[in-house]
């Protein structure tokens, strides 16, 4: 219990008044006596006027609870807490009350809801399925859940977090399905965050991540309530924050970075494959600038001989070293990319797809580079728009440096290296204290059936064994296979 003294209804009323947006007006007429006090740049003027103001002018109330009965307003909160007074005030509410410091007094909810229209997903797209994406708002997030799962066993926790913005943030997961264990590591990681604001569910990320100093993230984002609700029903926590696009999903794995949604959509063979190439251009987009260069400085024996006639023509009036080569590719693509994502839309095309074919060719013609590496630089820039998540594709194009910096100086052992580091730190890693390398360590069978391919749905009939989830079967696959083959 916190020993400081209650601020009174006086001294709440002097320090909001401070403020200019702060209205308190106090109603002294014959026919009905109030004080009503709100910010106007929070509440809705005109549900404040036809709900609330048209009531309260009607007659002269004697008691707070008969106005409570009489305002056609769904949240109405009758207090006398100065400090519930300043949180519900801050939050949309008004406060009415018969005398102008009474100790009791109504709280009613006429928030101004203004939020943007639900609309295509942008980060997510697909062509089959769904098109419909998380806003900036929580309640309307929230909606797009429930409407697709409608189950009584969903659970929502509520939470402010942030000492200035009191940002709220909403825990959700299936009740009965979802691993206890989860659901308290989720809510004691966000109520034991101190921080003075939230401005979006990425600094969540950051905060609640189990190890702060890996550049990869250990929660999953998403902007489609599709996905989201398949997820919570395999036991998975969401955390949704106001104000925020992107939901958090946690427990995660690395695999589930490289999995879009899309490969639900089609057949299991198709979507098997498409994954396969996603997971090959990552490994391509990482490892050939570093195998190009390590070949070139310790290994051209390894080189095809007509291969090596070509490299060589290539590079015959190159006066830079390799690494610097590659490196002013690398460097020049991913200045193209910042250029791109931070101008307008038509620009940022622009300037990618011509400053990459003029830089590009200025550059062989100039003879900073070979054509041969401008193509490989350019493959594997193309590999890496492959990855579904764009916080994974980040971190896939800062992993290609130190690859390329080990090739330099030890060449196709300096790469062995910096895997087997790499390896070691994915499988250090966790999420939410559950192993973030799982299915492939530690080794579960049964949880590849949707990891590094995608099995039939009739295959799918247990939940991840790494959720420890309350009910581990998702359906009787007997009885399915059954229901199937009966004769209409």
């Amino acid at each position: 219990m916190d020993g400081s003294p209650k601020t009174s209804m006086p001294e709440l009323m002097a320090v909001l008044r401070s403020s200019s947006d702060f209205i308190q007006y106090g109603n002294k007429g014959v026919t009905a006596k109030y004080w009503i006090s709100y910010f106007r740049t929070l509440i809705d003027s005109k549900m404040l006027h036809e709900s609330v103001l048209a009531v309260l002018s009607k007659e002269d109330w004697s008691s707070l609870e008969e106005l409570k009965d009489s305002v056609p307003v769904e949240n109405i909160i009758l207090t006398s807490d100065t400090d519930v007074v300043k949180e519900k005030l801050l939050q949309g509410f008004i406060m009415v009350s018969l005398s102008e410091y009474g100790q009791s007094c109504l709280l009613i909810r006429v928030f101004m809801e203004k939020a943007r229209q639900v609309s295509l997903p942008e980060v997510e797209f697909s062509v089959v399925g769904p098109k419909e994406a998380f806003v900036e708002s929580l309640e309307s997030n929230i909606h797009l859940i429930r409407k697709r799962m409608p189950s009584d066993q969903l659970r929502i926790r509520e939470i402010n977090i942030g000492k200035l913005t009191r940002t709220k943030v909403a825990v959700l997961y299936v009740e009965n399905i979802a691993n206890d264990e989860n659901v308290r590591t989720v809510w004691q990681r966000l109520n034991g965050i101190e921080i003075d604001h939230i401005s979006d569910s990425s600094v969540l990320t950051q905060i609640m991540s189990d190890n702060h100093h890996s550049p990869f993230p250990q929660l999953l984002d998403s902007e489609r309530p599709d996905r989201v609700v398949s997820i919570l029903s395999e036991g998975k926590i969401v955390i949704v924050v106001d104000g925020s696009p992107q939901v958090l999903i946690g427990p995660s794995t690395l695999v589930e970075f490289f999995s879009a949604f899309d490969d639900y959509f089609f057949n299991y063979i198709v979507a098997s494959f498409f994954r396969i190439v996603r997971l090959a251009s990552v490994a391509f987009s990482i490892l050939v600038t570093p195998v190009y260069v390590a070949a070139l400085n310790f290994h051209y024996e390894l080189i095809p001989r007509d291969l090596l006639n070509t490299l060589v023509s290539s590079r015959e009036e190159i006066p830079l070293p390799p690494i610097l080569e590659a490196v002013f590719l690398e460097l020049t693509i991913e200045l193209l990319r910042e250029a791109g994502a931070r101008l307008p839309t038509k620009v940022g095309q622009t300037i990618g797809i011509v400053g990459g074919i003029v830089i590009g060719t200025a550059s062989v013609e100039a003879g900073l580079t070979s054509n041969v590496l401008l193509i490989i630089v350019a493959l594997a820039a193309l590999a890496s728009f492959t990855t579904p998540v764009y916080k994974m594709s980040n971190t896939i194009r800062l992993v290609r440096f130190p690859f390329l910096l080990f090739a330099e100086f030890y060449g196709l052992l300096g790469i062995v290296f910096c895997f087997c580091v790499l390896a070691t730190h994915l499988l250090k890693l966790s999420s939410l204290g559950r192993p973030f390398l799982e299915p492939i360590y530690p080794p579960r069978s049964a949880d590849m059936k949707d990891a590094l391919i995608r099995l039939p749905f009739s295959m799918m009939s247990k939940r991840p064994i790494q959720l420890r989830t309350q009910q581990p079967i998702r359906f009787d696959k007997k009885r399915a296979s059954q229901n199937k083959d009966i004769d209409e």
